[in-house]
């Protein structure tokens, strides 16, 4: 991209009204968030120019601040435009790119990133990139070793093939014979692994045998990213670290009739010594005692009889034989160019694609509807709407949904 110039001091120690969109000084943008702080978006000559950079200008110090980066960087393709939503998010729009990839959020003073200032005790922010359309919940499945769980879900795959998917974990132990990267495991290294914890990218973790392993925030968007509903298959102590999270999920703990069927059925497998089959044992009645804790699980199917307790698990997820043909329609992608501007009213914001030469004004302007919108960093913004805008002849504005 070359090299950007950089904005000085006194281009930003003027009073401007709060959200204004300053200006821009060739790859970076600036806006004002309240009375005392201007954040300058975009790559400097000393920072890399293959993610989009993010500096604070304190006017209350007349000081710079780099704040710590949360969540997945956009890549900058053609210059960008941003504005303010409110005190909390700024959107920013990359220009000469699609609309599955250039609407993005920065998280300035949302409840995640003041919870990260707490913790880390600095200037923070995250970016969280927008997606158009709804999403369905991912489905969180619990239960002890034994009750049957795996079989449910095999079950639910291979009935709806097209509809879900697992999002594939992380885990710093090396690969067996056979296993690939990103299809098997996300095979990393431990202070990789140790650090995007540190940086909240996991929803759930834990320590077996020496080595880490988990489940990331990015895994189970790149699923829902494929319109397709994430099943995590966890055991209650991740459940809880799930619910604690920023995502949204339908919560379901599989039980057996009663303790001493459990161990009926662990015994039947016959693979297993005395030893691990009372290991097991342990860590179910304790799984069992836990999955009662109110709160943690939306459902609770007990398992006596497998065909049955998979017509109920379709029922809590709304599944029937008309499902099996639906099909979720893909957001027709819209072309961002370089050059645009964007406005605000209330919860849209108006994009004008037009260039002066062209003879009709409205030609290529669209509204981002933003209204719907849910989740946030450090994953995705979904629920996104965007329209084309044309006036009429009588001079209103005229629109027609693309999502």
């Amino acid at each position: 991209m070359g090299e950007a110039p950089a904005f000085f001091d006194d281009d930003l120690r003027g009073d401007f009204p709060n959200g204004l969109l300053l200006k821009s000084k060739g790859c970076e943008t600036a806006i004002n968030i309240g009375c005392n702080k201007t954040y300058v978006i975009g790559a400097t000559e000393k920072e890399s120019a293959c993610t989009i950079g993010v500096r604070i200008f304190d006017k209350s110090t007349s000081k710079w601040v780099i704040p710590t980066v949360l969540g997945t960087k956009p890549k900058p393709l053609g210059g960008h435009s941003a504005i303010a939503l409110d005190e909390d998010r700024i959107l920013v729009i990359k220009g000469n790119s699609t609309s599955d990839d250039c609407f993005w959020f920065l998280e300035v003073n949302t409840a995640f990133v003041r919870e990260q200032k707490t913790r880390l005790g600095t200037e923070v922010v995250a970016w969280s990139k927008g997606v158009i359309g709804e999403s369905e919940k991912p489905i969180v499945i619990s239960g002890p070793s034994g009750v049957g769980k795996g079989t449910l879900i095999s079950k639910l795959m291979e009935e709806f093939p097209s509809m879900f998917g697992f999002s594939v974990s992380h885990t710093t132990r090396a690969p067996r014979n056979n296993e690939k990267n990103g299809v098997h495991y996300h095979f990393t290294e431990r202070s990789v692994m140790e650090k995007d914890i540190k940086d909240e990218k996991f929803l759930e973790f834990a320590a077996v045998h020496g080595n880490l392993y988990g489940t990331s925030i990015e895994a189970v968007e790149v699923v829902t990213d494929r319109r397709k509903r994430c099943i995590l298959d966890i055991d209650v102590q991740g459940a809880r670290s799930v619910r604690a999270s920023s995502l949204e999920a339908v919560f379901i703990f599989v039980c057996p009739p009663s303790f001493e069927e459990l161990e009926k059925r662990l015994r039947s497998r016959g693979t297993e010594t005395e030893e691990q089959i009372q290991k097991r044992l342990r860590n179910a009645k304790a799984e069992l005692e836990q999955g009662n804790s109110p709160g943690l699980f939306d459902h609770i199917l007990v398992n006596d009889d497998l065909n049955k307790c998979y017509e109920n698990l379709k029922k809590l997820l709304g599944l029937g034989d008309s499902v099996k043909t639906t099909k979720i329609p893909v957001p027709k992608l819209v072309q961002i160019p370089p050059e645009h501007i964007v406005s605000k009213i209330d919860q849209k914001i108006l994009i004008n694609c037009t260039v002066p030469e062209q003879e009709k004004p409205a030609a290529n302007m669209f509204m981002l509807d933003l209204s719907s919108i849910k989740g946030g960093a450090p994953g995705r913004t979904r629920g996104l709407s965007i329209y084309a805008v044309e006036p009429s002849t009588n001079g209103s504005i005229g629109s027609e949904m693309l999502s």
